[in-house]
């Protein structure tokens, strides 16, 4: 008995000792300073601040407002870290006494923590509602580096050409042509047969057309454009070349330099190989285009975009939710008013981001050039990259971020009390503040989860939706809505808007290699850039923009009757006030595309007059389908030159060209 009494009163003497931590206060003993004595009175020297006889409002009472659309809460809770402060982001916490205990470690309310790292809940504090007031966020100046919109002289006529060409620029496509036919001739000696000529850059911008013109019209196969049945008998593609050559270039366009393409498949498996390397031309040269010919307004979205293919690569993926499951992923940036793709870069797996932040956090900081944007941006982005860490990164930048939230995000708060319930009615607003960093929760058709730093959490705003009545019918309402919720189903949908553009007319082919549906997609970029450069032009000229199929169609036109010197008579031209160190200006062609450097001479197609046999231009003209074995060098048409008929003589003197 005396054994059994003595524990019971060692147990006593803990909870004892545990009542006393939580209620009384430290001993004098334990301050070195007169300041830290001021606590043991109830006194606190960083708030209670002395005034002349007022008695301020503390701090920690939030106000109450919006009492006409949300409920007061019936009861107060005192002000904490995670909630609103006048100078939120600036609170100075007391101080603390802490102890050691033996056996087990106890957390001591009111320590300090670093700025990006959200705590767990201490049990005091809350989620408000929007009866009570949030205080309305600082926002930095909107300081862009250049005047948003178009970099271009504004008061001049651009012709479709012309603004494809800011892209897929002539020095682009000469370094396509080149590679082209160093990888044709690389698979002939390879003993690949086939017939091929050698393409020049004209050529290129004849086929490019026939791409886009696909969009246009589409048919099932590619043959079916020059079938000869009478359901298809499309004109248009025989007049601008022929199916074996549309194939024959198909088969052997190729962006990167083939050899060095085999040095760089050398060093496959370690950190010198290159994932892109068979894209790197075009890649780049489009991405400074995009950014050098426009410039964004405040709003961006930051999304992801999928292009489609089955090709076997590593960079391919399987997204389940993604309307295009399989395919590439493209982080795509994109002005939120009229989809203009500002950048973008193919996601090329884990392994090329390398800074330890996560994916979505490098995927961001790749999209932004700030040094060319500017300041006060305010991005808008999905739950994918929404981060605590990455938007208190970009405060520090002075860009603002706002987007859609995952609840099990590190620094998401965790706390219950006064939290969103399932049973809340539509418009139910739950919100805290750490810092700079504004949490909120809203009930629609279901829970939706936001983080801001640039919006209060409620400012009267309403939205209607279909609610249900007591007696279980349907009517129209006003609920409540947060402004973040507002914006950020009004300028997130930049990106959306792009492939929409992009989706009324793709010109993407399936085809096995990776490379060429990058080609593809390239191309799909290049036009809708182009045609929304238009749009803005013909506006600030008072006119009425061409829709996207006119503008398409009047590109195609242009690009089958491409030549050398109409690309070289008007080149466009630019103002912008800081393009990159290594921006494609406007198009100029190259010294080896001039009509004064090559004069027109006969050719064998092979080695000898029996073999590549191709359908005389001049005699198709006539309605005839006479094959011959001579083209001309400069016009890359296939002529009749024999005795009884000298359709290479007659082609030059009649005034005919390469695109007739």
């Amino acid at each position: 008995m005396t054994s059994r009494k003595f524990f019971v009163g060692v147990e006593a003497v803990l909870e004892e000792l545990d009542r006393m931590s939580d209620t009384e206060t430290c001993s004098e003993a334990s301050f070195d300073s007169v300041r830290e004595a001021a606590y043991n009175v109830g006194e606190d020297p960083d708030f209670d601040v002395a005034s002349s006889g007022e008695e301020s409002q503390p701090a920690s009472q939030p106000r109450t407002s919006n009492q006409d659309t949300c409920s007061a809460s019936t009861t107060s809770t005192p002000q904490t870290s995670m909630t609103p402060t006048h100078s939120a982001g600036d609170s100075v916490r007391p101080k603390t006494c802490s102890k050691q205990y033996r056996g087990r470690s106890r957390s001591v309310k009111g320590t300090k923590r670093p700025a990006n790292v959200m705590s767990e809940s201490s049990g005091t504090e809350r989620w408000y509602d929007c009866s009570e007031e949030d205080e309305a966020p600082a926002l930095p100046h909107f300081l862009p580096k250049r005047i948003p919109g178009p970099q271009l002289v504004m008061d001049r006529i651009y012709s479709p050409l012309q603004l494809f060409q800011l892209f897929f620029t002539v020095s682009a496509m000469d370094t396509i042509v080149k590679n082209t036919n160093s990888f044709a001739r690389m698979r002939s000696e390879a003993g690949k047969r086939f017939v091929w000529l050698p393409l020049k850059v004209q050529e290129l911008y004849s086929y490019i057309g026939l791409v886009i013109y696909m969009g246009l019209l589409g048919a099932k196969n590619i043959i079916d454009y020059w079938s000869g049945k009478e359901i298809y008998r499309l004109p248009f593609p025989k007049s601008v070349m022929s199916r074996s050559r549309f194939q024959a270039i198909s088969w052997n366009i190729h962006l990167c330099d083939p050899e060095n393409d085999v040095e760089n498949a050398r060093k496959r498996g370690t950190p010198a190989y290159d994932k892109l390397f068979k894209i790197k031309p075009l890649y780049t040269d489009i991405v400074t285009a995009c950014k050098t010919y426009f410039h964004p307004d405040r709003q961006l979205a930051v999304d992801e975009r999928m292009v489609a293919s089955k090709a076997r690569i590593g960079i391919k993926q399987y997204i389940k939710d993604k309307p295009t499951k399989w395919g590439y992923k493209l982080f795509v940036l994109a002005d939120s008013a009229c989809g203009y793709t500002w950048n973008f870069f193919v996601y090329e797996g884990k392994s090329s981001l390398a800074t330890g932040k996560g994916l979505s956090y490098d995927s961001v900081m790749q999209l932004l050039d700030l040094s060319l944007l500017g300041g006060g941006y305010q991005l808008f982005m999905d739950n994918f990259y929404t981060s605590p860490c990455l938007f208190m990164d970009l405060l520090a930048k002075k860009t603002l971020a706002c987007g859609t939230v995952r609840t099990n995000r590190q620094g998401f708060p965790k706390m219950k009390a006064n939290d969103l319930s399932r049973r809340d009615p539509r418009g139910t607003i739950r919100w805290l503040r750490d810092g700079k960093l504004l949490f909120l929760k809203w009930m629609d058709t279901r829970e939706v989860t936001m983080c801001s730093t640039m919006h209060k959490a409620y400012g009267g705003e309403t939205v209607l939706r279909r609610v249900k009545n007591p007696d279980g019918s349907w009517e129209m309402r006003k609920i409540p809505i947060p402004v973040a919720v507002k914006d950020y189903n009004k300028y997130m949908g930049g990106v959306d808007l792009s492939d929409a553009l992009i989706g009324y007319y793709n010109v993407l082919h399936k085809t096995t290699k990776w490379y060429k549906t990058f080609f593809f997609h390239f191309g799909d970029i290049a036009v809708v850039n182009s045609f929304i450069l238009h749009q803005h032009l013909s506006r600030a000229q008072n006119k009425s923009p061409l829709s996207q199929k006119e503008f398409r169609e009047k590109l195609v036109s242009e690009l089958a009757a491409v030549s050398s010197t109409s690309a070289a008579q008007d080149p466009p031209a630019s103002h912008a006030s800081e393009p990159p160190a290594s921006t494609s200006h406007a198009p100029d062609l190259p010294a080896s595309a001039t009509t004064a450097s090559e004069p027109c001479c006969p050719e064998y197609f092979g080695s000898d007059a029996r073999s590549g046999r191709r359908v005389c231009a001049l005699c198709k003209l006539s309605g005839l389908k006479v094959k011959t074995s001579v083209y001309c060098t400069k016009c890359s048409v296939p002529l009749c030159l024999v005795a009884s008929r000298n359709c290479f003589r007659k082609w030059h003197t009649d005034g005919h060209t390469q695109t007739k």
